[in-house]
């Protein structure tokens, strides 16, 4: 039985509803599909008129625009993606795998990002129509002010949740920047608009973190609460471990998320979805109330692992529950 839930019942806007397709958006994802295929887009796209949801993306746009400081933002974001990289560098400089991957952490000390790693592209995180010739990705990530975000339903939190859009994109741009200044040709990826890259599984194989029941990456030390962009490149990085930090299974026994969702999109246990087994939000359910509430973010914030000072200790926790075991 699922705690009391302040947003339930939840029962989408008429217009919204007008909008759906009949294409099931967890169709689109492949959820229940047995055979390994490459994702295709379901939202976000570039030209909303080229996905069935296309109508639902721009009903998105028409809600947020009734709050000006939405469209401010997005402005805001615009400029920075549309900002020029500096010139390609005649001379690729050269420097071992390890030093490139290392240098990455200059931006973090910088506080231009949180989180940096690297990821051998693999083509299965490809859209489907589309190609990437680079053989290397970098993840970058960036972190929530948790005090915007906790505010979840509320406007604030989609205003911070653009906010840190803006930051991940800026992010992405001065370090595609820096590796052209060397030499190496480098393309700044960004969300939310879906690019070529679906950038969670690269950012889960370069050790970001794990796979949460609610669809998004938990990290031991951000929780749930980050952003994510990427930049593509050549350049002979070496790549960034993946981490089992037994986040998965702890996800298996808490249903704080759960409880949290007002249109119940979360499942229990995991779903085959294009042939893998893993944690997947329905679609279908989660977007209407996405879209009347700014971009909702409510299982983020409530993820005990998102709150200040709860992810290390939990992580440090399970690390030494792990050690008993083993001994054991």
């Amino acid at each position: 039985m699922s705690r009391s839930n302040p947003y339930r019942p939840f029962v989408p806007d008429p217009e919204q509803t007008a909008l759906a397709p009949r294409l099931s958006g967890n169709t689109v994802n492949g959820l229940g599909e047995e055979a390994q295929r490459r994702p295709r887009m379901v939202y976000w796209a570039p030209f909303p008129e080229d996905i069935p949801h296309g109508p639902l993306q721009h009903y998105f746009y028409r809600q947020s625009a009734k709050m000006p400081e939405f469209a401010s933002r997005r402005a805001a974001r615009q400029a920075v993606l549309e900002a020029p990289l500096p010139p390609l560098a005649a001379t690729p400089e050269t420097r071992s795998p390890e030093t490139w991957t290392s240098a990455l952490s200059q931006f973090v000390a910088d506080g231009v990002c949180e989180l940096t790693g690297v990821a051998e592209m693999n083509p299965d995180w490809v859209f489907e129509g589309h190609d990437i010739p680079q053989s290397r990705v970098i993840m970058i990530g960036v972190q929530h002010d948790y005090a915007a975000i906790a505010t979840a339903p509320e406007p604030q939190a989609g205003l911070e949740v653009m906010a840190q859009y803006t930051r991940a994109a800026r992010a992405a741009k001065t370090i595609a920047g820096w590796l052209r200044g060397l030499g190496w040709g480098a393309e700044p990826l960004t969300g939310p608009m879906t690019g070529a890259l679906a950038m969670i599984p690269p950012a889960l194989a370069c050790g970001f973190g794990e796979l949460g029941k609610h669809g998004s990456i938990i990290n031991p030390e951000l929780g749930a609460s980050f952003r994510l962009s990427a930049v593509l490149t050549d350049a002979p990085f070496a790549p960034t471990p993946g981490r089992d930090h037994g986040i998965d299974a702890f996800c298996q026994n808490c249903r704080i998320c759960e409880d949290a969702c007002p249109p119940e999109a979360l499942f229990p246990e995991k779903q085959t979805v294009r042939g893998t087994v893993k944690w997947y939000v329905d679609f279908d359910k989660c977007l209407p109330f996405f879209n009347q509430t700014h971009g909702c973010a409510i299982c983020i914030a409530q993820c005990p692992w998102s709150r200040p000072g709860v992810g290390p200790n939990l992580a440090a926790k399970l690390a030494r529950k792990r050690s008993r075991d083993a001994t054991a």
